[in-house]
């Protein structure tokens, strides 16, 4: 069997598959996930699978079949056996009985329950009955970006014969569901000698008998379609080849999106904070300098499960690649109108397709925005979200490019585009979603966060719903500190606090990566612990940089950002109980301390017209697990009061109130609380040192 492909990855391997030896839903789980692995066959949570095997009946101990299916909200990469659903086929089949047509189409699929097998089954989705209805043991439902152009063709059912023949069948769009299912056996029972199904504007049906045969159907169909597709554009030409403008140079690109997006964020997030995503690939690029951009992008997407994520259409901004994008009011201003237009659209979008029963109407600001000669950007609720979106928008262009080169692209008719987004079943799957975390759609900088306090406020924001970008100016702090989190989650960048270039490169990575940044937390320091004489001018320079300076330049920085977003935001920084204590040989380091204090009371003043909290954290005695320990400054504490340091850690805390030893972990509790719990207070200071009397604030 040929398994040498041009368009897709073939990824079957022999060894792994006999390791699971006759084990049906391990190999179609197997099968599930390469299929999912390549976003050229269909992309994340789209498309799903499944199996039928023969199973006994643990109530009457017969032999019957069972059907696993991909259940509702899976990602067929990614699925495991806790994401299937396990269901009776029989019973499934015999709700034909009972089926009342397509304007009762939805109560179908609370029957779905009724057919249940596997207690522990993943609630069903709403293409359960397209597998069911169909007698094979191993089906696949896929999206590729080429069977969708062919499906989205103007005449893509001609088409469908003109590159499979008679071994494919052709079912015209409707909405996913029990009738749809009904229409795939009644295309099967026409056509016996098939080997999958063209669904239109939609995507793709393949089968066979083992899990390998039909992962092999699913590739050669793919592959005569994408062939067909590329013999088609090679011979008229690139769909967009024409170029009304050109690309920016690839460094100017990333710096425009990095000024930009905190801009786009805010205008984007009126109703709902959030964070963003930015792609230049050439396949955007391509498609958004053509002349064809202006009418295919009013059109909309084609398949269900790319408007769902995208919206039925894209904002195009009118800039200029070369706009000044310094003058933030200035640009902000220009683009305010489109965005207002956008919505007024997107709402007379909904009035006018609304039913009765309908949802309310959601967000109406854009997911995808383009910037011809720069980029797109898509903004969601969070960063996986936000990416992929954009990814699923990359395989509408890819779509769009497909049905233009073999024909014509057409989108779905706006009504129906809306009974999808607004589906009832779609909503009720929305309404099942998790609540999201208190600090969800927030993006913090933390710096110093490659170990000790810092890490563990890195760590505290992310386990609360933030995206955090980790600083440090170790790379190998930063490396082990972020090896655990995927570049949705956090990014780590190098970043010397004492520099300004440094800072302002930290900030546009986090702007790039995330759409913008709403919390700042300096937990960058040092301790120098000795008596003034001999406390050098290198010392009190060090300390005085790193804690005073870095704070001053980290809060005029994110300044700037906060003033794109306006969307509010949090500065936390950590100071001491050396700034309001005075000790022994502690000069430079309390005297450090102490400005950071007021600063902050100062930013505190400043920043509040802006919504912008400014608050404080004042450790102390936080020996273990911090990294200033590690050094001579235990050594110095040690020697200021007459004790060995391996006492240390009994010695504060046994001088606190509460006789507590302080961790890294308390602290970033306490910058947690500023953030989302304490909302309303700003110059203020939490001592987080298990209570020294002599550091009370009042």
């Amino acid at each position: 069997m040929n398994t040498n492909f041009n368009y897709v990855d073939y990824l079957w391997d022999d060894k792994k598959a006999e390791a699971l030896g006759s084990d049906q839903i391990a190999l179609f789980l197997y099968r599930s996930n390469i299929l999912g692995a390549d976003l050229r066959i269909t992309n994340f949570g789209g498309g799903n699978t499944s199996c039928k095997t023969i199973e006994r009946d643990p109530l009457t101990n017969k032999q019957v079949e069972v059907m696993w299916v991909k259940g509702s909200g899976g990602d067929i990469g990614t699925l495991t056996r806790g994401g299937i659903a396990g269901l009776y086929t029989e019973k499934l089949r015999d709700l034909k009985k009972v089926y009342r047509g397509i304007k009762n189409e939805d109560e179908m699929v609370a029957l779905f329950n009724h057919c249940i097998y596997d207690l522990d089954s993943k609630a069903p989705s709403i293409d359960t009955p397209l597998h069911g209805l169909l007698p094979f043991k191993h089906i696949d439902h896929l999206h590729p970006d080429s069977l969708i152009a062919v499906a989205a063709a103007a005449d893509g059912e001609k088409i469908t014969k003109e590159i499979w023949g008679s071994t494919m069948g052709w079912v015209p769009w409707q909405k996913p569901g029990f009738d749809l299912g009904l229409q795939l056996e009644e295309c099967l029972a026409k056509n016996p000698e098939i080997r999958g199904i063209v669904l239109g504007s939609h995507g793709l049906f393949t089968w066979g008998d083992t899990s390998y045969e039909c992962y092999m159907n699913s590739l050669e169909v793919i592959e005569m379609a994408s062939d067909y597709i590329t013999k088609k554009i090679k011979a008229n030409g690139s769909v967009f080849s024409e170029q009304k403008i050109s690309s920016s140079p690839k460094g100017q690109r990333l710096s425009q999106a990095a000024l930009l997006l905190p801009i786009l964020r805010g205008l984007c997030s009126s109703n709902n904070q959030m964070i963003g995503h930015f792609s230049d690939s050439d396949v955007v690029l391509e498609y958004i300098n053509s002349n064809d951009l202006e009418r295919l992008a009013p059109m909309g997407t084609s398949c269900p499960d790319h408007f769902l994520r995208t919206k039925i259409a894209p904002l195009i901004l009118e800039l200029s690649p070369d706009e000044n994008l310094e003058n933030s009011d200035g640009v902000r201003e220009k683009l305010a109108p489109s965005f207002e237009a956008y919505k007024k659209d997107y709402e007379a979008y909904y009035n006018d397709h609304k039913h009765h029963n309908s949802p309310a109407i959601r967000d109406s600001s854009p997911v995808i925005i383009l910037f011809p000669g720069v980029g797109m950007f898509s903004f969601a609720k969070n960063k996986q979200t936000a990416r992929v979106a954009s990814e699923f928008y990359i395989n509408a262009i890819n779509v769009m490019r497909g049905a233009e080169a073999i024909s014509s692209y057409i989108s779905l008719p706006r009504q129906e585009a809306f009974d999808i987004e607004y589906w009832l079943l779609e909503e009720a799957k929305l309404q099942r979603m998790p609540k999201e975390k208190p600090l969800s759609r927030k993006v913090a900088l933390v710096t110093g966060s490659g170990g000790g306090i810092g890490r563990a406020i890195a760590d505290k924001l992310i386990a609360e719903g933030a995206n955090v970008v980790f600083t440090d100016i170790s790379d190998d702090f930063l490396k082990e500190a972020t090896a655990a989190y995927n570049t949705d989650t956090a990014i780590a960048c190098n970043c010397d606090v004492t520099n300004k270039e440094s800072i302002v490169n930290a900030l546009s990575k986090a702007c790039l990566q995330f759409g913008g940044v709403d919390i700042i937390v300096h937990s960058a320091g040092l301790a120098i612990s000795k008596p003034i004489e001999e406390t050098t001018l290198a010392d009190w320079n060090l300390l005085q940089n790193v804690l005073v300076k870095g704070q001053f330049l980290l809060a005029q920085s994110f300044a700037t950002i906060f003033r794109k977003q306006k969307l509010g935001g949090n500065i936390v920084n950590i100071a001491s109980k050396n700034g309001l204590v005075a000790g022994p040989n502690n000069l430079g380091y309390g005297t450090a301390k102490a400005a950071q204090l007021h600063m902050s009371r100062l930013l505190a003043a400043e920043f509040a017209p802006d919504n912008v909290r400014v608050n404080t954290v004042n450790p102390d005695g936080v020996i273990v697990g911090s990294k200033i320990w590690k050094g001579k400054w235990a050594e110095g504490r040690a020697k200021a009061y007459g004790i060995t340091v391996e006492e240390l850690p009994a010695y504060y805390a046994k001088r606190n109130l509460l006789n507590k030893m302080i961790t890294p972990k308390d602290i970033a509790n306490s910058v947690f609380a500023f953030l989302a719990i304490l909302d309303k207070s700003t110059g203020n200071i939490i001592n987080v040192d298990g209570g020294v009397a002599n550091a009370f604030v009042r």
